[in-house]
């Protein structure tokens, strides 16, 4: 049978689905991708609302992250960058903290900002020299505990956990208690420690689109929820079915394959909203922080940092990653009173609410690399998404770069284990 020929089809068109659909095209193949929404993207989305880009939550990207360089043309992204550092509001102050050797404007700041000792500034510096040194792949396979715990191993104070850490953290890992493994938070520290903290001019969505628009022999089927998949057919919502030798399930699983019933995903939720403000109180591309154990806001920042010029109004996101029972309503109200007192800040028009249910899988033991025999459920069924691995877009992306190989090794031979196992001796 001719590559071409090959019915091979991929549930779910987010950074997985993408990656993997490009890994086939560039080994032969022609697969297709079903989409349930009316647009690629998945997590990584961005609406347009009254001339603003919006985020399906506030996200960035980090320029280190390995997979983002091999399948990404980040030049043509148009990426904007972040300042590497934080505002922190807390006991009505603002105060900034940052890494002074990427932006020396961030020195005097941060050793005036009264956030921390000297000693842990210290402990900082040495901190991301350790783990320059070490690969993703060695920091996943060092021994696992929460960051929390990490931290105070370390030996950094209460202070700068509380004023910098846990928020700062917190906002990266959508739970407020750093539970969350510290292989996540060593591997994101060194990300953040080696490169840039980015977002597309046009919104994190450009991401997802620049992978869709790359593929050349790939049909993407939108607005088309697959309910079930075997070994030899999907079967769609509206009850047709497609004929299939091989799939790739680059979403959750469990709902789509009966043995899989009861081993569903557990994930992270948030909320986001963004408002329109005629002042920004935050100068530059830098994300503020709320450092109050009482404020429900964890974060914010000023989308309208971003444009080159001068905007008539601006645009902020705020996301909120505690639990909270309060309707959007009072959620809202909640929100703008929390502004007000914190941060002084004043919003005029609320343009969108997203609560994210299903945001970030909460996981543990938490890996860096799948090989791609593990990406098997079957010998016709692969499965992809960070949830194999952990929750970032550099997993996203390997894992559908994975579930492909695994697929095409089953039809071509056994030689691509061999080689990315190589990769690492």
């Amino acid at each position: 049978m001719e590559k071409k020929d090959y019915k091979i089809n991929i549930i779910g068109a987010g950074l997985s689905g993408l990656t993997a659909a490009k890994v086939l095209e560039n080994h032969g193949y022609y697969p297709e991708v079903y989409e349930a929404s009316d647009a690629v993207g998945g997590r990584i989305r961005t609406d347009h609302v009254k001339g603003h880009n919006l985020d399906r939550g506030f996200q960035v990207l980090l320029s280190e992250y390995p997979k983002a360089k091999q399948y990404l043309d980040l030049k043509k992204l148009n990426l904007k960058s972040l300042k590497p550092g934080a505002v922190i509001f807390s006991k009505n102050k603002k105060r900034k903290i940052g890494d002074p050797l990427r932006d020396s404007s961030l020195l005097i700041p941060s050793l005036f900002s009264g956030i921390g000792t000297l000693g842990d500034k210290w402990k900082i510096l040495k901190l991301n020299l350790e783990l320059k040194k070490l690969s993703p792949e060695e920091i996943f396979g060092e021994k696992e505990t929460t960051t929390m715990e990490f931290l105070k191993k370390k030996g950094f104070s209460e202070d700068i956990i509380r004023n910098f850490f846990r928020p700062f953290f917190s906002g990266i890992f959508l739970e407020p208690d750093l539970r969350t493994s510290s292989r996540m938070f060593r591997f994101v520290f060194k990300m953040f420690g080696e490169g840039e903290a980015v977002i597309p001019a046009g919104g994190m969505g450009e991401i997802s689109n620049q992978l869709a628009k790359s593929l050349q022999h790939t049909k993407i089927h939108l607005n088309t929820p697959v309910e079930q998949v075997t070994d030899s057919k999907l079967i769609l919502k509206d009850g047709s079915e497609i004929k299939t030798h091989f799939s790739i399930i680059a979403s959750e699983a469990s709902s789509l394959v009966s043995n899989l019933r009861n081993q569903q995903t557990e994930w992270k939720s948030c909320h986001c909203f963004y408002f329109t403000s005629k002042t920004s109180e935050i100068d530059g591309r830098i994300i503020g922080l709320i450092a109050e154990d009482s404020a429900l806001i964890n974060n914010i920042f000023y989308h309208s940092s971003l444009e080159e010029s001068e905007v008539e109004e601006h645009l902020i996101s705020v996301t909120i990653v505690k639990e909270t029972e309060l309707e959007i309503k009072q959620l809202e109200f909640r929100i703008r009173k929390e502004l007000q007192e914190y941060c002084d800040i004043k919003v005029e028009e609320l343009l969108k609410h997203y609560e994210i249910k299903k945001a970030l899988p909460d996981i543990n033991s938490l890996q860096y690399e799948i090989m791609p025999t593990e990406t098997r459920l079957n010998n016709r069924i692969f499965l992809a998404g960070d949830q194999l691995l952990n929750g970032s877009q550099n997993a996203a992306i390997l894992s559908g770069e994975r579930a492909a190989l695994g697929l095409i090794e089953t039809l071509e031979g056994g030689a691509i284990t061999a080689e990315i196992t190589s990769e690492y001796r």
